[in-house]
């Protein structure tokens, strides 16, 4: 049903990589979002105004601020959709972060509204007015279930196709509404059956939390995005199978993955060689692999050359002995980078670690420790130790 949906009103629908299908996916589904928020915000508040339900109005404001969410997606397509200029050389699509965080603060507003309100009716129990159910109230939240289901439904799919974080926290806002409108639509029945007027407060409380907590996940999963996040093992373990193609790099390290907002990713990373090989081929090679990566996965890839010296048996005993006393010190530990200077006196041992970043030892505990042992197995070792988290 989605499908045929997006057939008719995106041209182009099954092409999602593109940036304008994508502009045109997040703008459809915002007007969507739009459309179906404001019908159910005007019914439910009718329903509210009518039975002098705060419940219902709780739930009817929920759906305006839904409105107004949707409004914020709309534009932040819009601008997300500009093409790179030169004070925004990567492009404005990280202005859906900014979005998502827009739409998690109007949540979480929205819910501590109705958190104190709720609040204060249920340790007064005078503020409470008369509620009014009838069976029109009953078949209005029933409806408005379907329909705010159909629409989390609908965000969720578009979400995933296009990748997008603002649509995602927007089915997620959805899906919980359906609970919470569901929690309502009980509390209702309960009042037409009972006449227990406490039970619309009590409910109305419990929405508010459902609200606050599901504006709480968004800011969460926004915050993270907007920090920066380690690359996902997908894409990490993709880069790898694309490197592993090519039998001139041995192996790779300090892989970064910058997101600029979705489907808008550049990477970086180290590639030993053989420091024998012909630079130009090796060269070459580098500039293959930096093309692969760009075309298969869209992410704009720099390599940096790292010459090691596999031949060198004096450098690959020293090395042995520096990965050895790095396992014992945490198996997690590895080691990369590895060059060697010798001299008259002493023997220089120039490399870079990565530290788990779960670890409890310090940069400088870890360096320290690594010279300890390995400087216990030839004490003329001198090391020269970069550490990085990873």
């Amino acid at each position: 049903m989605f499908d045929f949906l997006l057939k008719i009103f995106i041209k182009d629908y099954d092409k999602t990589e593109n940036k304008d299908v994508r502009s045109k996916y997040g703008i459809f589904s915002s007007i969507v979002g739009v459309i179906c928020n404001v019908i159910l915000a005007g019914i439910k508040l009718l329903a509210g105004i009518l039975s002098g339900s705060i419940a219902i109005i709780a739930d009817a404001i929920n759906n305006i601020s839904d409105a107004g969410s949707a409004v914020v997606s709309f534009v932040s397509f819009k601008i997300a959709s500009k093409p790179a200029d030169r004070d925004h050389p990567f492009g404005h699509a990280r202005i859906e972060y900014v979005a998502s965080l827009i739409v998690s603060f109007l949540i979480l507003s929205v819910g501590f509204d109705f958190f104190t309100d709720s609040a204060k009716k249920i340790f007064n129990p005078s503020l409470i007015e008369r509620v009014d159910v009838t069976a029109v109230t009953i078949i209005i939240l029933s409806a408005s279930i379907f329909i705010k289901l159909w629409l989390g439904l609908f965000y969720s799919v578009i979400g995933k196709k296009i990748n997008s974080s603002v649509i995602k926290a927007s089915a997620l806002d959805s899906l919980s509404d359906c609970i919470s409108t569901a929690a309502v639509l009980a509390c209702s029945v309960i009042i037409l059956l009972t006449d227990l007027v406490i039970v619309d407060a009590i409910v109305g409380l419990a929405v508010s939390v459902m609200i606050l907590v599901a504006g709480i996940r968004i800011l969460n999963e926004t915050k993270n995005s907007i920090l920066g996040e380690a690359p996902v093992d997908e894409t990490v373990a993709e880069i790898k199978r694309i490197v592993g193609e090519y039998p001139e790099i041995i192996d790779i390290h300090d892989l970064m993955v910058h997101n600029y907002g979705p489907s808008n990713y550049i990477a970086s990373f180290h590639a030993e060689v053989n420091g024998e090989d012909d630079i130009y081929v090796l060269h070459d090679t580098i500039d293959n692999v930096e093309r692969r990566i760009g075309n298969d996965l869209g992410i704009l890839c720099t390599i940096h050359l790292d010459p090691i010296a596999i031949n060198d048996e004096t450098v690959q005993h020293y090395k042995q002995i520096a990965i050895d006393a790095a396992g014992r010190i945490d198996p997690k530990i590895s080691v990369h980078d590895f060059r060697v200077v010798t001299g008259n006196t002493h023997t220089n041992l120039i490399f870079d670690i990565v530290l788990p970043f779960e670890s409890k030892l310090s940069e400088k505990e870890a360096s320290e420790l690594l010279t300890s042992e390995i400087q216990s197995i030839e004490e003329n070792l001198f090391c020269v130790i970069t550490v990085d988290r990873g």
